[in-house]
């Protein structure tokens, strides 16, 4: 028997990690002094979350440390469970070290037991995208081994873009220079982006104005778009349920798709900032 590991980063909603059975791991992110870790959205004020950023407060994101990998795994190691765990991108972020030295200890104390990991290549709901149907499929009777097999396919046809609306917070994490920020800004541009093959955050696109930028994932979708009758569609949306709402409208009258929207959560919030579109669908290739 094995335990589905996905982690907060996944941004699954809270109802549904419980209906999954999904074990979760918790990353945190500092506003002020004060540090929080994510709750899947059971208690998290979003709108006072984006106030705050609006307001100029600048959330901080951190890795965990190898301790807090192993409270994590060692008590279902302990009574005689494996575990799977499906992660966000691995380029994202230096957690992973931190993991992986703890794995490798965990290995050494319970050497009869396995441990899995794999890279979503992909965060936000693009890894819970992946993470749902890894549990979908766990609870169809799948070990281990088949479950890393379906996977194998599955990741290289998730398509995560976002639009984001305010470039300031993609200057601030450096992903865009400061001269690119101010004529951005200037000139309304919009950035599209998207995690391609190796689970990177790339530029693919421009937009002026916001709903220009919608109609680009939607044309996105149009190219790439796979097996839209058989998996979920998910908008993210930071602090615009509005226009998320209407965007989703969009692509179920588009394409008769199941459609759900959420809220960004404050660790990917932190970097994509408030007004931030995000669309995770099946594609034919990233």
């Amino acid at each position: 028997m094995y335990q589905l590991f996905c982690d907060s980063n996944c941004e699954l909603w809270y109802t549904t990690v419980a209906e999954l059975g999904l074990n979760v791991i918790r990353m945190p992110y500092t506003v002020g002094d004060k540090e929080y870790f994510y709750d899947m959205g059971e208690k998290t004020d979003f709108k006072a979350f984006f106030d705050q950023m609006r307001a100029g407060a600048v959330p901080k994101t951190s890795a965990l440390n190898e301790y807090a990998y192993t409270e994590y795994f060692e008590p279902v190691l302990a009574r005689g469970e494996d575990i799977y765990y499906v992660t966000f991108s691995h380029k994202m972020s230096a957690t992973f070290n931190a993991m992986d030295a703890a794995i490798a200890r965990l290995k050494e104390k319970y050497p009869e037991r396995k441990i899995m990991t794999k890279d979503a290549k992909t965060i936000s709901l693009g890894s819970g995208f992946v993470s749902y149907y890894a549990a979908l499929k766990k609870k169809e009777g799948a070990t281990m081994e088949e479950l890393d097999a379906y996977l194998d396919e599955l990741i290289p046809h998730t398509a995560t873009y976002f639009a984001v609306d305010d470039l300031t917070y993609l200057h601030r994490g450096g992903r865009i220079s400061g001269a690119t920020k101010i004529v951005g800004g200037l000139l309304n541009i919009k950035p599209i982006l998207h995690f391609d093959e190796e689970g990177k955050i790339v530029s693919i696109s421009k937009a002026r104005g916001f709903r220009n930028a919608l109609t680009k994932l939607l044309e996105y979708v149009e190219q790439k778009g796979s097996e839209l009758d058989k998996y979920k569609m998910f908008v993210l949306q930071a602090d615009c349920e509005a226009l998320a709402e209407g965007f989703a409208d969009t692509l179920r009258e588009r394409f008769d798709a199941d459609v759900t929207v959420q809220p960004v959560g404050p660790v990917i919030g932190a970097h994509c900032g408030p007004g931030t579109i995000g669309l995770i669908f099946h594609c034919s290739e990233r």
